[in-house]
């Protein structure tokens, strides 16, 4: 399976929109100070994710959640 997630800051209540093949460890990596685009943004908070059979829709789906209008579908969506 592959996920597409979304992680809130409870530092700065931003949220961060990711990819990956495995959701559990990805948490732990950000959490742990793994992933520089979240680094100095610890805690994070699992909020949202979608879980796909194929790569490739979890790739278009990030990408289009990356889009103005995919932020604010998602968080129409997510009630943020």
């Amino acid at each position: 399976m592959f996920y597409i997630y979304i992680l809130q800051s409870k530092l700065d209540n931003k949220l961060y929109t990711g990819f990956t093949g495995n959701l559990k460890k990805r948490l732990s990596e950000h959490n742990g100070g793994e992933v520089i685009s979240t680094k100095n943004r610890r805690p994070l908070e699992l909020i949202y994710y979608e879980a796909y059979k194929e790569k490739s829709n979890a790739l278009k789906r990030e990408k289009f959640l990356k889009t103005t209008k995919g932020k604010l579908q998602l968080r129409k969506q997510i009630s943020i």
